[in-house]
């Protein structure tokens, strides 16, 4: 069996497994957990984007099954990988790929998808999901994928292939596009240019977001892997996105003249 190891825990995130779960535990809110098609969630260090994070999943009814998306930060574009067996390490325990449905994704979207682990060995946004999905419910079963390509026409189709996977599974499916907003600029500018892009991303408007990102050079890191998730909202059917929560580095850091933003959206 393929394993992929915990590379960022102990620094990233509690890499205990004890540690980690008291962490979970306080900063996961009360609330009625509902069923949801996806959720768009932070992926920096728990320190400065986890409470968005854990307040975001704390909306969500976690099913069996979740595709996590997720940008490419690590290897050469471009890049659509799926890792479709094995299983992901976390402090918690090992979460199990859902193989008859990456198995699916793949026949679903043939000489676009592939079946690649390598792209996601030193990946991090993965990975910064999968105790929030864990702690939720403990026999979750994921199916990672890395999108690092730009034609709109692909994400497009990567989205209807979702979609049809997910339509077709046995059981329902979570998806997640791990995604961080602008980065490294004023609190006021950085947040100027993520209101725009919340905006179209909570209008569920994949193409307006694309647009409005390289319009006015957003430094979106997720914005590819949030459009397929959105083209795939469609699809199955979604009528409403909440912002659940929006902040940015500087309120943990104390510095407010470079930031990165963080939003957590539930889309149902």
């Amino acid at each position: 069996m393929t394993v992929r190891e915990s590379r960022f825990a102990g620094s990233w995130y509690p890499g205990e497994r004890d540690e980690l779960r008291a962490y979970l535990e306080k900063a996961t809110p009360r609330s009625e957990p509902r069923r949801a098609i996806a959720v768009v969630c932070p992926h920096a260090g728990y320190r400065y984007s986890g409470a968005i994070a854990a307040e975001t999943y704390a909306r969500v009814a976690v099913p069996l099954s979740a595709i996590v998306l997720c940008p490419n930060h690590r290897v050469p574009p471009p890049v659509l990988a799926v890792w479709a067996k094995g299983s992901w390490r976390t402090p918690l325990g090992d979460v199990p790929i859902d193989e008859p449905l990456a198995a699916r994704l793949l026949a679903e979207a043939p000489g676009l998808l592939r079946a690649d682990d390598f792209p996601h060995e030193r990946e991090h946004a993965v990975e910064l999901q999968l105790p929030f999905l864990r702690f939720h419910r403990e026999d979750v079963r994921v199916v990672p994928i890395v999108v690092g390509i730009d034609r709109a026409s692909d994400l497009a189709a990567l989205g209807a292939a979702i979609a049809r996977a997910v339509s077709s599974h046995e059981r329902p499916v979570l998806l997640v596009s791990s995604s961080d907003m602008n980065h490294y600029e004023s609190a006021q500018v950085g947040g100027r240019k993520d209101r725009a892009a919340l905006e179209r991303l909570l209008a569920r408007d994949a193409e307006g977001l694309m647009r409005v990102v390289d319009e006015r050079e957003i430094t979106m890191c997720g914005v590819r892997p949030t459009a397929a998730v959105l083209h795939a909202a469609r699809a199955l059917g979604a009528s409403e996105a909440e912002l659940v929560r929006y902040g940015h580095s500087g309120e943990v850091s104390g510095d407010h003249e470079s930031v990165v933003g963080y939003a957590g959206v539930v889309i149902r």
